[in-house]
C-alpha cells in the first residue's frame, strides 16, 4: 500500500537514510509523495529541486522548520 510505503521512506529519513526515503518517493507522483520527494530536497539544502517538488503537489515551500515539516506530513499520512 502507498501510505505504508510512504510512512516507510519518512521513518528512514528520520533514521538518517535520506538515500532510501528518496528511493521510495522518487516512484511515485501523488500529492503526498511530491510533498514528501519535496521535503527530502528541502532538508538536502536543494531548495530548487525542492521547489519543483513542491509545486508538483501545487504547495509552496513552508515557513517552518524541517523538522515541523516532517511532523505534519508523518501526522497527515498516519491519519489516512
Amino acid at each position: 500500500m502507498l501510505k505504508d510505503e510512504l510512512i516507510k521512506a519518512l521513518e528512514m529519513d528520520a533514521q538518517g537514510d535520506w538515500d532510501g526515503a528518496h528511493k521510495i518517493v522518487q516512484k511515485y507522483y501523488t500529492f503526498q509523495a511530491c510533498r514528501i520527494h519535496a521535503y527530502l530536497h528541502r532538508k538536502e539544502g536543494d531548495l530548487g529541486n525542492a521547489d519543483y517538488w513542491y509545486s508538483r503537489a501545487s504547495h509552496t515551500r513552508p515557513e517552518i522548520s524541517p523538522e515541523n515539516e516532517w511532523n505534519e506530513l508523518y501526522k497527515h499520512l498516519k491519519n489516512l
